[in-house]
């Protein structure tokens, strides 16, 4: 019941992954429909519901523009889970501030960059060139795209992808 259901909106277009319990509560009210059913059934006592990989909302919801929240985990993301110094990939990384706080650089997607422990000491307090470090790559903000919000998803279920691509 905890498996993910993508949900979208009456234009087909991505808004949300929630889980089967609440698709079929959704469904069950009658605010949306199975576009997909691709998990079989859902028994109980009286009666059969199906199991929807894809609904749609009956209405339209209109939301804000999307932006890519600025946190750690989607920084490690952007930046491909290496180093942005050494390159090496591991699972275990910091955030580094490329202008460090205390001489003015700000909590901004262009100041922070994923590290590795060995990096970020020998870095330490100082700019780039003080350090006589490079970047491997320069940091800017990611586009919101459905495919880069929801994609995590999408290679566990590929009858997602036609509703990721295009938006």
């Amino acid at each position: 019941m905890d498996a993910p259901v993508l949900l979208l909106n009456l234009n087909y277009q991505p808004l949300n992954v929630c889980s089967t319990k609440r698709a079929v509560g959704l469904l069950m009210v009658g605010k949306a429909e199975i576009v997909i059913n691709g998990r079989g059934y859902i028994h109980t006592i009286t009666s059969i519901f199906p199991r929807p990989s894809v609904i749609r909302l009956e209405y339209m919801v209109r939301r804000p523009q999307l932006c890519v929240r600025l946190c750690k985990r989607e920084i490690l993301r952007r930046d491909e889970f290496t180093c942005q110094y050494c390159g090496k990939s591991s699972s275990h990384l910091t955030i580094d501030h490329i202008v460090p706080r205390y001489r003015g650089g700000s909590f901004t997607w262009e100041n922070l960059v994923a590290a590795c422990p060995q990096c970020n000491r020998r870095k330490g307090g100082r700019t780039l060139q003080e350090a006589r470090m490079t970047l491997r790559r320069a940091p800017f903000e990611p586009r919101p795209s459905a495919e880069y919000l929801f994609g995590r998803h999408a290679h566990q279920y590929s009858e997602w992808q036609q509703y990721l691509t295009g938006w």
